[in-house]
């Protein structure tokens, strides 16, 4: 059915022409807010959020933008409304028991709210055709770095950034979302690019990562998987980078170098602890379900870590609490091996 049919339907009050309408871009408005936010509890939110409001003003659609275009619009004041409520935001209780054992960590991390998001769901989003002015992959565009460093710049420089130079939308397209003017998006847009590349680490002596599901990646995460499970440090310090970095919100704690990751994966493997490995996917990176083994056999779901790679070694690492193994499919546990 034409779109114009549809729309007519859904302004009537059909649900189901509205679904219909709406469904194609679901998957990349879910990602657009988790670049917003960077908490996939969030963006479900703001997804919803902005279909609630595209459903109630539809008839205020007069289709001088695309519906696209509309979307973006209704979805990019949702996060910007949430982003300026952030403050608000309550703390997540740490379920680490933070012991004498660990080091000192080299700084206290402003990301706290971070969260991964699922590989699976990327399957729909990552892959579209960008507009003209786009300046980034997409695969990078979602990556774990990528996302941090975009929570800490103010919020309306975020969405002038995302949507100029992530999904390429022209300047004007994005001044007509923001109610601005060309300048103010331009000007935002110049102090955005700046503040984003003094947070992005920089790619001084770093290779790209090796493409994912290609051999090359396939050979680091085995290695990984074989240094973990076995807690053989030397294997596993064998494949840091010098200036290797750990994360793990909400925990606000963060290592830098090899020395220091060093003796905190030292600390983890202390008092015999050992860890099975699920592979899984987040943000287009490999990441692992890992569990915690039982005398009893059993292993408990403990964390989510992904994997940052450089060339075929680990540039960095960020371990997320156990609350978000179900978005990946993962058990709570697993049963005796």
């Amino acid at each position: 059915m034409a779109a114009a049919d549809l729309i007519e339907r859904a302004r009537a009050g059909d649900g189901q022409a509205f679904r219909e309408l709406t469904e194609p871009y679901l998957r990349e408005l879910q990602v657009h807010c988790y670049r917003m936010l960077g908490s996939f509890e969030d963006a479900e939110d703001a997804l919803q959020n902005t279909l609630l409001s595209a459903w109630q003003s539809l008839g205020g659609f007069e289709g001088r933008a695309s519906l696209r275009t509309w979307l973006y619009r209704i979805a990019t004041h949702r996060c910007l409304d949430e982003r300026r409520a952030a403050g608000r935001r309550p703390a997540r209780d740490w379920d680490v028991d933070v012991g004498a054992e660990w080091p000192e960590p080299t700084r206290v991390g402003e990301v706290v709210w971070l969260q991964p998001f699922p590989g699976a769901l990327l399957e729909g989003a990552v892959g579209l055709p960008l507009g003209p002015e786009a300046r980034y992959e997409q695969t990078e565009s979602v990556s774990l770095a990528f996302v941090t460093a975009l929570q800490v710049l103010p919020p309306r420089q975020l969405a002038v950034l995302v949507l100029r130079d992530v999904l390429g939308f022209r300047a004007g397209e994005v001044a007509g979302m923001l109610d601005s003017t060309v300048e103010s998006v331009n000007s935002a847009l110049k102090r955005a690019r700046a503040g984003l590349q003094r947070r992005l680490p920089t790619d001084a002596g770093h290779q790209p990562p090796p493409a994912a599901g290609s051999a090359a990646e396939d050979a680091i995460v085995a290695k990984f998987v074989h240094a973990w499970e076995s807690a053989d440090m030397d294997a596993l310090v064998s494949l840091l980078t010098d200036d290797v970095f750990v994360s793990m919100p909400p925990i606000p704690f963060e290592y830098k170098g090899r020395d220091v990751v060093a003796r905190f994966c030292g600390a983890i493997f202390d008092a015999g602890r050992r860890f099975d490995l699920v592979p899984s996917r987040a943000n287009g990176q490999p990441a692992f379900g890992a569990y915690l083994r039982d005398p009893s056999g059993i292993s408990h779901g403990v964390g989510l870590y992904v994997l940052t790679l450089t060339g075929d070694r680990i540039g960095a690492m960020t371990r997320f609490d156990n609350s978000v193994l179900p978005w990946f499919g993962l058990p709570r546990s697993l049963p005796s091996r």
